[in-house]
């Protein structure tokens, strides 16, 4: 099937996609900077052909049943920890051709078989206690440790800032933000929740980050109307930044500003980022922050 990768894996960090490989690539390549800076210091991290091997030989295992064509495994591994609590729930499931296959009680210790084929690889997972133990060490240890890892390099690396900036009175407003990681983003003025039109190029900064902006002509705006206006930010696989059309925040050149930075709204945006031929995502959460990996086979 033309266009879609034998294997693929992307890795993500509440919603924002961190890396992508596939059979071509062999390693994972870093989509953001601070994953850049974690994964040099984490290079197993970048294994992505162990996922594709494994995934290979599950359905190598079922060659007797699959029919001509193309055919989809995910495996998906996550788990959950409770900055508060300590609490970590783990989860590994299987899915067959876009159907629930196989899944492993981790309370229990045990696989659980979700369509009548999946019996015979159950009870001989069951049998495998070395990978029972391995299975639950990932799961409540390894995963939590990762989750932690990434989540402290995405707060300690530079957010997205944005801004409203005027030349003069009677000059257009700027919406304005910069930092940002990857040049996958979107800008517009808004009014009372309507869309506006996208405008704004993205350039690059001298920091592997990217800017851009978009105007709003003032003088199409009555002063009763401003809090009707707000500017959207939207980063690819990640969260708007909403900023209200406020005088208050306004940085010019003409008079001093009453603050120096923006005060934005901030809304979280479900996206979920999936491979063509998708197959397996590790999910890892934390509370409102997501580590996924995923990885693809596709057998012919």
């Amino acid at each position: 099937v033309l266009n879609i990768p034998e294997f693929a894996g992307v890795l993500m960090v509440d919603g924002v996609q961190l890396g992508y490989c596939d059979m071509s690539k062999k390693i994972l390549e870093p989509r953001q900077k601070w994953a850049r800076k974690i994964l040099e210091k984490h290079p197993e991290q970048l294994d992505c052909l162990t996922q594709s091997t494994v995934l290979k030989l599950f359905i190598e295992m079922y060659s007797s049943f699959l029919s001509s064509g193309v055919h989809i495994l995910q495996r998906i591994d996550g788990c959950e920890w409770d900055e508060t609590t300590g609490e970590v729930i783990g989860m590994t499931q299987y899915h067959y051709n876009g159907e629930d296959f196989l899944k492993f009680d981790l309370e229990k210790g045990t696989w659980i078989a979700l369509k009548p084929e999946a019996d015979v690889t159950k009870l001989k997972w069951d049998t495998d206690q070395p990978g029972i133990k391995h299975r639950e060490n990932d799961l409540t240890k390894i995963c939590p440790e990762y989750l932690k890892l990434y989540v402290e390099y995405e707060k300690s690396f530079p957010q997205t800032k944005v801004s409203l900036l005027q030349k003069t009175p009677s000059s257009p407003i700027s919406c304005h933000a910069t930092g940002f990681y990857p040049d996958r983003a979107v800008m517009f003025w808004r009014k009372d929740g309507d869309e506006g039109e996208k405008i704004g190029e993205i350039l690059p900064n001298n920091d592997e980050t990217f800017q851009m902006s978009a105007d709003l002509s003032i003088l199409s705006v009555t002063p009763e109307d401003w809090g009707r206006h707000d500017c959207v930010f939207q980063l690819s696989g990640g969260e708007d930044i909403i900023t209200n059309l406020n005088e208050s925040i306004i940085r010019t050149n003409w008079k001093e500003s009453h603050f120096d930075t923006p005060i934005p709204i901030i809304v979280a945006v479900g996206a979920v980022v999936m491979p063509i031929a998708a197959v397996g995502f590790v999910v890892y959460k934390k509370k409102g922050e997501r580590f996924t990996e995923a990885v693809s086979t596709t057998e012919r």
